[in-house]
């Protein structure tokens, strides 16, 4: 983690046994654990925090594609029958101003 080799560590140990004594030096060795250890869980519990943000992120995106999908498929199948509709209304409109011809095309009964 520090990257100290055998001899540095031991030389610490050596200074913090002359420096806090033997009694205090468990106290210590207990509480930088703690500390170390609920430093830790505070890191780890921030890279799930941001990996939930970044998934909320992702569906968020998709959801709006597929919003965005949806709105252009509806207007893609609204516009044809409107056109649809329209063309009924001219062509009838159409039909109401002409009398009915017969078909030329069609043979004669």
């Amino acid at each position: 983690m520090f990257n100290i080799g055998f001899s540095e560590a031991l030389l610490i140990f050596l200074v913090a046994l002359v420096v806090l004594g033997p009694e205090r030096l468990p106290e210590v060795g207990r509480f930088l654990a703690k500390i170390t250890l609920e430093f830790k869980k505070a890191v780890d519990e921030l890279k799930k925090e941001l990996e939930i943000e970044e998934v909320e992120r992702d569906i968020k995106e998709a959801k709006d594609e597929l919003e965005q999908l949806v709105k252009e498929t509806k207007e893609g199948l609204d516009n044809p029958l409107k056109l649809l509709e329209e063309f009924k209304e001219e062509n009838k409109k159409s039909a109401e101003g002409h009398p009915k011809e017969p078909n030329k095309d069609l043979p004669q009964q």
